[in-house]
Parts: C-alpha cells; structure tokens; sequence
C-alpha cells in the first residue's frame, strides 16, 4: 500500500483588509529589527498567522472552513485505482473524473476565502477506511467512487450525487457466465468495505448459492483474482468494471460485464457531519457544474476519449439516468 501523497506546503496570501495592514506594519517593524534566520522565520509566521485569524473571524459558522483557514491547507482523500473516478498516474498523480470535480470546489473555496494559493493535500484512502479518515479529522473532502447509500447517512454526510450506475459483475467471456444464479458454489471478488461486498454476501444467502467470496483490497487486486482465474465473477460499480477492462488493452475482448443489476446507487463527495455550510457550498459547485453543461463535458472527457496513462477509453455513454440527474441535481439516495 502506497504511502499517502502529499503535496508541498505552500505559504497562504490573503487580501489586505485595515486590520491586516496594521498587523503588517507591526510585524515589518519587528522584522527590520531581526538579525538573524531565525527571526526573520518567526517575522513571516506572524503575519501568516495574523491574516488567516483575520479569515477565520469573517467565516461563516462552518468548522470545516475554519480547519482550512487555520491549517491553510485543504485535505483531500484520493484513490489509487478507481479508474477513471479518482487514480494515479505514472507520476504517481491523483486524477480523474471525481478528482477533477474536487478540484472544482477547491478552486469555490479558494475564491470564497481569498485564499489563491490555499495548500492542496492528498490522503490515500481505501474502500475499508475512507469513512473513517474523514469523520476523525484526517480528510476535508472525499471525492472518489464513494456510494451514497442510507446506512452511512449517520456517520457523514454527502454532496448533490454526481454518478449513477448499477452493481454487475465483469467474467471472462469463455466462462459462459451470463448471470448470478450461474455463479452457485463459485468463488467471486469484490472489493472489501464496499456496499457491493455487502449486496453480494446478502444476494448468495437469500438465493442460497452458497458464493465463497474474496474480499480484496481494492479494485486492482479483486480483478487480479478474475484475471488469474481465482474467482469466476468480478461483482462492482459497473463503471468501474468498464474501468478495469480498458486497462486490458488488447485482452479487453476477453472480458464481458454481464448480469441484471444487484442494486442501483449514486456517488457523491463525502464530507464531516453537522456543517451545513460547507456542504452548501460543495453542492452548489457540483449543481453549477452539472445545469450549465460543463459536468457533461467532464463526462465525455473520462468516459468517452482517451484517458491517462495508457489512452484507454472507457466508451462508456451516459445514461438516461445521469442525464436526468445532470437535469435535476439532488443528494438522494438510490438504494
């Protein structure tokens, strides 16, 4: 497992309000007076800290803001294989579809805060651990390929959904496995600490198939187990089943997504509880982004073309239900 990636601080500039200055002109006296490195360090930490305070006491009541403006950095939780939602590149880079909507809202909190050059920070997360880290702190926002379902809803809370899709399974294509009940007394992967992981174990008792299940890691590893014939059926998100063929290059004809769908979900951004405000304003970007078209040009750019870093594309079109969910933007759940 990669250690977490985090990108080199960076000094946070504010915009020069009457206290501000005053608090400048203190602070460059001080430091005229200073003889030495380490009094000119402590002359800028003074004024850094003197103009996020002055941020900190015009924010409206939203911790989440206030954390940002007092560590000046925002954290973002960051996958390392959900293609195209949220990956690595070869420069071990975080990007994709949900990376980038992220970075969108970054950009709202930059230009709410007049902070510009606010610090970016990115946490590796896992499907087992991504709840966790945001509710103790460790990530402000998660943009990734988290479900929006109603059993996490007292733990944290979710921005407008910005995916929709259903839960299938990938298979080799010689396999002639065309639905779950040819799965009985089979061995499948899914990715542990999902909802899919969860579906499929209640799905193989209610039709008694008895499934042994590999619960794996993460995406990349429960396919490995497909593609090494430890397991007949990869069970996820279908986007991301779409995702992990792509990679396969020529050998993506082998694969085959099958199956009627287990269940019905949506994604959304995942942040602390108890911060309206702060969800307010990641809902209105991902809403601005989606009414004024810019959210469908995002779509085509991850799911229909070329995508980094190998130039798979997905070909994956929209469905009616992301259309509709572009038309009339809302944090409900599917499920």
């Amino acid at each position: 497992m990669k250690l977490p990636h985090v990108l080199a601080p960076r000094r946070i500039h504010a915009s020069h309000g009457a206290r501000w200055i005053t608090a400048a002109v203190i602070v460059c006296g001080a430091a005229a007076q200073a003889t030495s490195p380490a009094n000119a360090q402590a002359a800028a930490s003074a004024v850094n800290s003197t103009a996020a305070q002055a941020v900190v006491d015009q924010l409206p009541p939203s911790a989440t803001l206030r954390k940002i403006v007092e560590n000046g950095a925002i954290v973002l939780g960051v996958r390392e294989s959900s293609v195209p939602f949220s990956y690595f590149d070869r420069q071990q880079q975080p990007i994709g579809y949900s990376h980038d909507i992220a970075l969108k809202i970054v950009d709202e909190i930059k230009r709410r805060l007049k902070l510009p050059d606010l610090t970016v920070k990115t946490v590796l997360v896992t499907s087992a651990n991504r709840i966790s880290f945001v509710v103790n702190n460790q990530v402000d926002l998660e943009c990734g390929s988290t479900a929006h379902i109603t059993e996490r809803d007292p733990l944290v809370a979710f921005s407008n959904s910005f995916f929709q899709y259903g839960i299938r399974m990938v298979v080799k294509r010689k396999s002639g496995i065309k639905d779950y009940d040819d799965l009985a007394g089979k061995t499948v992967s899914t990715t542990a600490g999902t909802s899919d992981e969860r579906i499929l174990r209640q799905m193989s008792l209610d039709r008694k198939l008895g499934l042994r299940i590999i619960s794996a890691r993460d995406h990349a590893e429960a396919f490995q187990a497909l593609k090494t014939d430890r397991a007949v059926a990869f069970v996820m998100d279908d986007p991301l089943l779409y995702g992990k063929i792509a990679q396969e290059g020529a050998a993506r004809r082998d694969y085959v997504v099958t199956g009627t769908p287990l269940a019905f979900e949506t994604y959304g951004c995942m942040m602390r509880k108890g911060d309206p405000v702060f969800k307010q304003l990641v809902d209105d970007v991902i809403a601005n982004m989606q009414r004024s078209g810019e959210a469908a040009k995002l779509y085509e750019t991850w799911f229909m073309r070329p995508i980094p870093p190998d130039g798979v594309n997905l070909q994956f079109p929209m469905s009616p239900e992301m259309k509709a969910l572009f038309a009339n933007p809302n944090d409900h759940t599917v499920d």
